[in-house]
C-alpha cells in the first residue's frame, strides 16, 4: 500500500510535468477505470479509457486537489466519454465474460476486503453488468474505483445516502446471483422501476457449498459494511 501523502506528492509532480510521476498515476488508476468502463461500454472500454487519459493528460495542469480528488476527477472524465459513446451508439454494449468463471474464484476468508477483491475480477464485472445501471455504477465507483459516497454522488448526481443504498442493493443482488446455479449474463441497463427496501436476510438453506458459497458470504459482508 502507498501512503496517501506519497500519492499526493506523485500527483503534484505529475501536474508539474514529471513524466515518470504521470506514468505512476496511470498504473495506479487505469485498472479501476478500465473495470468501471467495462460495465458501461463493454468491449469499447479500452478505447474509451485511452480517450479519457488523453483528456486527463491535457487538463492535469488545471486540476487541483488530493489523490482522492484525482480518482473522482478521472472517473468523471471517463464516465462523460462513455456516455458520449453510448449516445452515439444509442444502445448499451454488454461486457464480455462467462458465468462459468465464477465457480473458479477462490474464497480464502469471509472479510469485506476479500469481497472487494472478488468484484474486481473480470467474471464478477461481467455479472455486475446484469444489474440495473444505477446499481452497477454505484458498486463500481464505491467498491472498485474506491470513491467515497459523496464523491460518487457528485459523479452520479445523487446524494451520499442514495449512493450507499444503491451500492448496498447492488452488492446484495450480486450475492444472490452468485448463489444461483447458472448466473445469467443478460445486461439490464435501465434503473429499477421503483425503490425497494433493503432485502431481509435469507431464512432458507444456504447457497451451494464450496467457493461460490464463500463468495456470497463475502459480498453480503461488503453490503452490510456499506450501510454502516
Amino acid at each position: 500500500m502507498v501512503a496517501p501523502e506519497d500519492l499526493d506528492a506523485v500527483l503534484r509532480d505529475a501536474r508539474g510535468g514529471d513524466e515518470d510521476a504521470f506514468r505512476r498515476l496511470y498504473r495506479l488508476q487505469q485498472p479501476a477505470l478500465l473495470r468501471y468502463l467495462r460495465v458501461l461500454v463493454g468491449d469499447d472500454a479500452e478505447d474509451v479509457a485511452s480517450e479519457s487519459w488523453l483528456q486527463i493528460a491535457r487538463d492535469l495542469h488545471r486540476f487541483s486537489g488530493t489523490w482522492d480528488g484525482f480518482r473522482g476527477w478521472t472517473a468523471t472524465i471517463a464516465r462523460h466519454r462513455a456516455m458520449d459513446l453510448l449516445r452515439a451508439q444509442r444502445h448499451r454494449v454488454p461486457a464480455a465474460g462467462s458465468g462459468e468463471q465464477l465457480a473458479e474464484l477462490h474464497a480464502d476468508d469471509d472479510t469485506a476486503d476479500r469481497a472487494i477483491e472478488l468484484v474486481s475480477t473480470d467474471a464478477a464485472i461481467a455479472l455486475i453488468t446484469t444489474l440495473p445501471r444505477d446499481l452497477a455504477e454505484a458498486v463500481m465507483l464505491r467498491v472498485v474505483v474506491g470513491l467515497d459516497a459523496k464523491a460518487t454522488g457528485s459523479i452520479l448526481g445523487k446524494r451520499a445516502g442514495a449512493v450507499r443504498t444503491a451500492a448496498y442493493r447492488g452488492l446484495r443482488q450480486l450475492a444472490q446471483r452468485l448463489a444461483e446455479p447458472n448466473p445469467k449474463l443478460t445486461p439490464n441497463p435501465s434503473p429499477d422501476p421503483k425503490p425497494e427496501p433493503p432485502p431481509k436476510p435469507r431464512s432458507g438453506p444456504e447457497p451451494r457449498s464450496g467457493p461460490v458459497r464463500g463468495q456470497v458470504t463475502q459480498i453480503r459482508a461488503a453490503a452490510l459494511k456499506e450501510m454502516r
